[in-house]
């Protein structure tokens, strides 16, 4: 299966119009946050995914709160708010949990992990959807490591075949493993994965 994952567009038409462009090419697009600038235009951007007639799968990143970006998914067919939910696509198993980011500890996170924890099983493939980074790994550094440990944990415990996350900029593009578990910053142009 063939998935389209991108993180933090930020409303850059340029980058949705090269994602909705990449999409005729997978199954279901997957956004791991920050699709606006503080929700400005919020409607206008899912709407033109939802266009796309694909599954498309967002969590919120921090420029959308949760509350709205909720509400706002509930008005489209094809956008699939993902955040503390999971959603089966043919035989994989897609977990969601965005926000986030700016602490190495999540509580909020910690506390849906032991509900995810749960819903794995070694016959699923599982595609985690963070907006925040895993600590110690090349999508957290910025003067430093600066990711989340409550993810790292996560991912350490479980059996994940990839982790989709953004919010450092700077590292977009760049991938890393924990375990057997890829890492991929997609950044805000959107990369296709075969999974």
């Amino acid at each position: 299966m063939k998935i389209l994952a991108f993180v933090d567009v930020h409303e850059d038409m340029k980058a949705l119009g090269s994602i909705i462009k990449k999409s005729k090419d997978v199954s279901l697009l997957v956004c791991a946050g920050d699709l606006t600038v503080f929700e400005q235009n919020m409607d206008l951007m899912l709407s033109m995914l939802n266009n796309t007639g694909k599954p498309v799968l967002i969590i919120p990143g921090n420029h959308e709160t949760s509350t709205n970006l909720r509400k706002a998914c509930s008005l489209f067919k094809n956008i699939i708010y993902l955040h503390k939910r999971s959603y089966k696509a043919e035989n994989y198993l897609f977990l969601g949990h965005g926000g986030g980011g700016f602490s190495t500890h999540n509580p909020q996170f910690e506390k849906i992990a032991k509900v995810f924890s749960r819903k794995i099983t070694k016959e699923k493939k599982v595609v985690f959807v963070s907006h925040e980074p895993p600590y110690g790994t090349k999508l957290d550094m910025i003067d430093g490591h600066c990711g989340s440990k409550s993810l790292r944990k996560f991912i350490k415990e479980n059996n994940l075949k990839l982790v989709i996350c953004g919010h450092l900029h700077e590292n977009r593009n760049k991938t890393d493993k924990i375990n057997n578990t890829l890492i991929i910053n997609p950044g805000p142009y959107g990369k296709i994965i075969d999974i």
